[in-house]
C-alpha cells in the first residue's frame, strides 16, 4: 500500500526515476528510510540502497576494513550503531545514533588528562572486560580529583543538542564518595567560554542510605530506600545512573553545536573534587561519551 504523502494532486513520487528518489530519501534521517521501506516493495529496494545509506555514514571516520566486513552502507550503518569504533589510536571511539545518523563519541581514560594519573601511589591502570578501550584509570587513594577532557567542535554533527557523560564504575570498598562529603563540582563547555558548573555525587546509593529517617523500621526503611532510588534514577541528574552497558554515568552538561558559530571552538568537559580535602577511592573510570541529546 502506498502511503499519501507520496501522492500529491495525482503525482505518485514513486514513478520517479530510482535515484531521484534515493536523492530525497537521503535528506531524510535513518529513522524516515526504515519507515518508507514499509511503502511498497520499490520503495524498500531505494530505501535499503548503498546511495541512501552512504549519505548517513559519518564521513572521514570509517576504515576501509570496517566496510569490508559488511555487505551493504546499511548494515555498515547498523554495525556502527552497535560497535563503538575505536579511532585516534584506540583513544576515542565514535559510533552513530541509530535514528539520527548523529556521532556519538567516548573519549577513554588514557585520552582525559587526570592529575596525577601516572602516580601509582594515587592511580593505576588497569584492563576490564567490559570496558571498550584497553586500559581504564582505577583511583587508589586521592584528597584531590581532577578529570578534564577536551574534543574539537568540529567533530560532532552539527545543528545538535549534546550532553557528556562521566562513565564510571565504583568498586566494592569505593570510599570517600558519600552523600555527607563535598559534592564534585562537573561542567561542559567551550574553552575560554564562562560554562555552567553544577554539583552531582557519584554515590548515590550512599547518599540515599545517609537520609533515610532513623524510626521508620526495617521493613519500612528498605522500601523507602526503593523509592528514593527510583526518584534519583529517574529525573535527578545529580545522581548517577545506569547503563545498558553495565557501567553508570553521571551528567556533566550540555552544548548546542550550532553549526557555525564555533566551528573552530574546542570543548571542555571536567570533574572536580578538590574542597572537600576528604580521601577517596575505588573510582573506575572508562571516560567520558558525548552524545546527542534528542529530547530537546
Amino acid at each position: 500500500m502506498r502511503s499519501q504523502l507520496f501522492e500529491l494532486e495525482g503525482f505518485d513520487l514513486s514513478d520517479l526515476p530510482q535515484d531521484c528518489i534515493a536523492a530525497v530519501i537521503s535528506l531524510t534521517s535513518p529513522r524516515d528510510a526504515c519507515r518508507l521501506s514499509l511503502v511498497s516493495t520499490s520503495f524498500k529496494s531505494v530505501s535499503d540502497s548503498d546511495a541512501v545509506w552512504e549519505r548517513f555514514l559519518p564521513s572521514g571516520l570509517i576504515p576501509s576494513s570496517a566496510s569490508l566486513c559488511c555487505s551493504s552502507k546499511k548494515q555498515l550503518y547498523l554495525s556502527l550503531c552497535e560497535n563503538p569504533l575505536l579511532i585516534d589510536g584506540g583513544r576515542k571511539s565514535v559510533q552513530v545514533e541509530r535514528g539520527s545518523g548523529k556521532k556519538v563519541y567516548m573519549l577513554s581514560a588514557r585520552d582525559l588528562s587526570i592529575v596525577w594519573g601516572d602516580t601509582p601511589t594515587y592511580w593505576r591502570w588497569i584492563s576490564i572486560p567490559d570496558s571498550r578501550f584497553e586500559e581504564v584509570a582505577e583511583l587508589v587513594n586521592v584528597c584531590w580529583l581532577e578529570i578534564r577532557g577536551k574534543i574539537a567542535v568540529s567533530m560532532l554533527s552539527p545543528m545538535t543538542h549534546y550532553k557528556a557523560y562521566l562513565v564510571f564504575k565504583l568498586t566494592t570498598g569505593a570510599y570517600g564518595f558519600q552523600f555527607h562529603y563535598q559534592a564534585a563540582e562537573v561542567s561542559f563547555g567551550l574553552v575560554g567560554a564562562e560554562v555552567c558548573k553544577r554539583a552531582v555525587w557519584l554515590d548515590a546509593d550512599r547518599g540515599l542510605r545517609q537520609m533515610v529517617p532513623r524510626r521508620i523500621g526495617l521493613l519500612n526503611r528498605s522500601r523507602y530506600l526503593r523509592l528514593r532510588l527510583q526518584t534519583a534514577n529517574g529525573g535527578d541528574d545529580q545522581y548517577p545512573k545506569g547503563r545498558a552497558d553495565g557501567w553508570m554515568e553521571i551528567e556533566l552538561g550540555e552544548f548546542l553545536n550550532d553549526g557555525w558559530k564555533c566551528n573552530d571552538g574546542e570543548l571542555e568537559m571536567s570533574v572536580l573534587e578538590v574542597k572537600g580535602g576528604n580521601w577517596k577511592g575505588g573510582l573506575i573510570v572508562q571516560g567520558i561519551e558525548i552524545r546527542p541529546n534528542l529530547c530537546n
